[in-house]
């Protein structure tokens, strides 16, 4: 289902809250007033690139990328510079706990694709990729770069696979009360949810292949792997419904690959349980279900417990870690990943370099004080190659 939306330039795109440039400006990663800085990341990179794979610096290699930056705002890097870029920039981004694998990440190059149509079937084929029936790979695929006069393609998702939610009466939501505006915003543009509305249901994708211009196209249900969840103990849970799906794959972020700029491309790894249990299924803002649990495990809890929150987020946290497992979908708990991200850390150290990060992403949201992640200092100024969210920090 798709339906084109045209909007003049330098209006705000209505899905990423991006202002798009006429036609012939040049986006905010080729403007004239950038050109010195991204001369800069450029270089930077390559010296980067070169000395990582043990390699002199390439001055006619640097000349050629200076020639094409001053043309058209970007360079065309080589596919061993994308996927350094690409895996340096999983290890420089500071909100990520599980970069203890960063060389592992593969990358797909689709940078020749710009239409909405093929870059859909390239996102389809990173959830089939990336899942893996379960044995998940980290993968990031990436698109065409924003040049001069030519802005690449966006995809409006914050994950390719989130559910959608719904406005009911009284202020209440069906499903995920994060996504109530973009499920609005599908439906405006010809998306039809099911007859009958559930709180999981998937979202369509919404990608933008030129400036003013969206499309929407629904996910094939066999490309996206969910979990029931179900608890080891308790078998009430099992009635409460839930699940989840099983890959996380976030898609509104721009790949800074130090002088191009890629702003669609799709990074997926695997879940820590917290992320599942913790946020999205306990956070006020999102399905609130703190209170359903801590009723269901005693209906006096709340009112004789002030550690009630504790009890029904831990319980949480075994449900998910325990369904993942149950069907063999690549998991890791917040204590496992503790661990991974000290190795990390040693890791970089013996290699000379100094790990970013920002401590309040970096620490676990359950039992933050029992991870040695806790009892760090990280150096929170940003490094390229890197991740960027094209709105808000």
């Amino acid at each position: 289902m798709t339906r084109p939306d045209a909007a003049p330039a330098g209006t705000v795109c209505p899905f990423s809250g991006r202002t798009w440039p006429a036609t012939g400006q040049e986006t905010d990663s080729g403007a004239p007033e950038n050109a010195a800085a991204r001369r800069k990341a450029a270089k930077e990179f390559l010296g980067l690139f070169a000395a990582e794979h043990g390699r002199v610096p390439d001055a006619a290699r640097w000349a050629e990328a200076e020639e094409e930056i001053a043309r058209s705002g970007c360079y065309a890097q080589t596919r061993e510079e994308l996927e350094h870029a690409c895996r340096v920039a999983w290890r420089h981004n500071r909100r990520c706990i599980g970069r203890r694998f960063w060389e592992s990440l593969a990358v797909h190059d689709r940078r020749g694709m710009r239409s909405a149509g093929d870059i859909f079937e390239a996102c389809v084929e990173h959830l089939r990729w990336s899942t893996n029936g379960g044995r998940i790979r980290p993968l990031i695929t990436v698109f065409a770069p924003d040049e001069i006069g030519r802005p690449g393609p966006r995809i409006a998702n914050y994950q390719l696979a989130r559910y959608a939610g719904y406005r009911g009466p009284g202020g209440t939501v069906t499903g995920d009360p994060a996504e109530v505006a973009f499920t609005e915003r599908a439906m405006t543009l010809g998306w039809k949810p099911p007859a009958r509305r559930t709180p999981f249901d998937l979202l369509p994708l919404i990608i933008e292949e030129k400036p003013g211009q969206a499309r929407v196209f629904e996910l094939p249900r066999d490309a996206v792997l969910e979990v029931r969840l179900e608890h080891p103990d308790f078998p009430w849970f099992a009635e409460l419904g839930l699940r989840w799906h099983a890959l996380p794959a976030v898609s509104n972020m721009t790949l800074d690959a130090g002088g191009v700029t890629y702003p669609a491309a799709p990074f997926s790894g695997y879940y820590m349980e917290t992320e599942i249990a913790a946020r999205n299924l306990a956070d006020p803002g999102r399905y609130h279900l703190l209170p359903v649990v801590a009723d269901r495990l005693d209906p006096a809890l709340r009112g004789k417990d002030p550690l009630w929150r504790d009890r029904a987020v831990l319980e949480l946290c075994t449900a998910v870690l325990y369904s993942f497992r149950r069907d063999g979908v690549t998991i890791v708990d917040h204590h496992a990943a503790s661990r991974q991200f000290m190795e990390h850390l040693a890791g970089e150290k013996a290699a000379g370099r100094t790990v970013p990060g920002d401590w309040s992403w970096l620490v676990p949201p359950v039992s933050g004080a029992t991870s040695p992640v806790f009892h760090q200092y990280y150096d929170p100024r940003p490094r390229l190659p890197d991740f960027k969210n094209r709105t808000g920090p």
